[in-house]
This record gives structure tokens, sequence and C-alpha cells, in this order.
């Protein structure tokens, strides 16, 4: 469940961070009752970079397919890859 915060609780910014680290989800802070910051921790930031860059990978490499609409067979590019690099 997300965790909501009005915003003079970032006075108390050692809980704040405690809360960030433990839930390991973006804390979202209120302002008069509307949404208006989002912390997280580093490593919450970092994965969510993570996950961004392989949905982008995966995006590009469906459009690729879409394009050429060939498929190379797994098995041989590997072991081509293998011979390539490997000897």
């Amino acid at each position: 469940m997300p965790q909501i915060r009005p915003i003079t609780d970032l006075r108390n910014t050692s809980e704040i961070s405690d809360i960030c680290h433990a839930v390991r989800e973006p804390v979202f802070i209120t302002k008069n009752g509307y949404g208006d910051l989002v912390v997280m921790s580093i490593d919450t930031y970092e994965r969510m970079l993570e996950v961004a860059a392989a949905d982008v990978a995966i995006s590009e490499a469906e459009a690729q397919i879409q394009a050429d609409d060939k498929l190379h067979d797994a098995k041989v590019a590997l072991k081509t890859l293998r011979r390539k690099h490997f000897g």
C-alpha cells in the first residue's frame, strides 16, 4: 500500500528516510490535500531506472521484430556467438 504523508512530516527527515528504506517504495507527499512530491531511497530510484531501461529495451526489440518480420533461432545465434568469441 502506498505511503502518503503530509508535507509537514518532512520536518522529521530521519523518520521519512526510515520509511523510504523500510517500504522500498516511493513515499507520496501531499500539500493542502493534493499530491506534491515523491520521496524515495536511492536504492528504490536505481531499481526503478533499471526496470525502465529494461522496458525500453523490450519495446525496441518488439519494434524491430515488427519492422523486420525476421526472427533468428536462439540456438544457432548462441552457437555462432560462442564460436566467434570463445573459439
